[in-house]
């Protein structure tokens, strides 16, 4: 195995077709097709499936190369260290539920980057995806909640995954509801489900996986009456103002929206505990150790006092 192969291997992943890979790194389509072959032939696994549209990266594959792509990170900053030219584009991933403390992290990571170029993705996405996602190294890390109600059945999922949860704090659940709705003047009080009945609830839509346990929101659908499920959360914000909806989640109202939407609390004996989802034992990157360390300065202390959650869903 040479760092060569770990490049070609690397560029055919990027680009989903041999073709592509080898216009990116000036190669031939036989000579990486020949040496993903005998990379392949050597490990034993299959990193890549080929079809008639191009190629597609196995789970074996995924699982080999996050390692591949450490190797070549490594092999990029002892070159720049000693030759003063970083020769590789930085990558890093990381797939996570709604919070705007996240996407500020992000942020702040692609800002204080130094690369002259590098490759970021931040994907908002379905609690299932975000753990399949880390899970098959597509993305480092992930973000996401447990609570006594899909607590056990996550944490066997991630378990089985070879993935492990850090808590980075807790909070009691919020109800969020834009500044001219009639329950906004209950801030300095706590609102009932009851008192929601009349009011269309807005949740996160989590495609073919939707099981309670997936769910992005603390209180379950199927207790509502009118029910409204939507992606992202600029349409989830601007229908909710327009209709007079409500979402539920922790702490209060992301900065990005603090003039349109209130946060208040929810009658209710559950407990949000937000935290970060990695492979266990695999060391982070120095943009995931990053991103890490950005995301721990905006949230606070897992001991911190329940209901003091900063985080939140713009």
């Amino acid at each position: 195995m040479t760092l060569q192969q770990l490049k070609y291997a690397d560029a055919v992943a990027a680009c989903g077709s041999i073709s592509e890979a080898a216009r990116r790194v000036f190669a031939t389509q036989p000579t990486i097709t020949g040496a993903i072959r005998a990379l392949e032939e050597e490990l034993r696994i299959a990193i890549f499936v080929r079809t008639s549209r191009g190629v597609s990266v196995t789970r074996e594959g995924d699982e080999f190369l996050a390692s591949a792509r450490q190797i070549l990170d490594d092999a990029a900053r002892i070159q720049a260290k000693y030759s003063g030219k970083a020769v590789r584009r930085p990558q890093f991933a990381v797939s996570c539920q709604h919070y705007a403390f996240a996407a500020e992290a992000f942020m702040e990571v692609v800002r204080s980057h130094d690369a002259d170029s590098y490759d970021f993705t931040l994907r908002e996405t379905t609690t299932s995806e975000i753990i399949d996602d880390v899970a098959r190294c597509r993305s480092e890390l992930g973000i996401l909640y447990l609570s006594r109600r899909n607590g056990a059945a996550i944490s066997k999922i991630l378990k089985k995954a070879g993935l492990e949860f850090e808590e980075l704090y807790s909070a009691v659940p919020h109800v969020f509801v834009g500044r001219d709705h009639p329950l906004a003047r209950r801030r300095k009080g706590a609102v009932s489900p009851e008192e929601l009945d009349a009011y269309p609830y807005f949740t996160y839509e989590q495609g073919v996986e939707n099981a309670l346990y997936f769910a992005e929101e603390i209180m379950p659908a199927v207790d509502r009456k009118k029910n409204i499920r939507v992606r992202d959360r600029a349409t989830m914000t601007k229908l909710m103002l327009g209709l007079d909806g409500f979402t539920v989640s922790s702490g209060a109202a992301s900065r990005m929206y603090a003039e349109e939407i209130v946060a208040v609390r929810l009658k209710s004996d559950e407990t949000i505990r937000v935290g970060m989802v990695k492979r266990a034992g695999t060391p982070l990157s120095a943009q995931g150790a990053a991103f890490a360390a950005a995301v721990r300065r905006r949230v606070p202390s897992p001991s911190a006092k329940k209901g003091r959650g900063r985080a939140a869903r713009g």
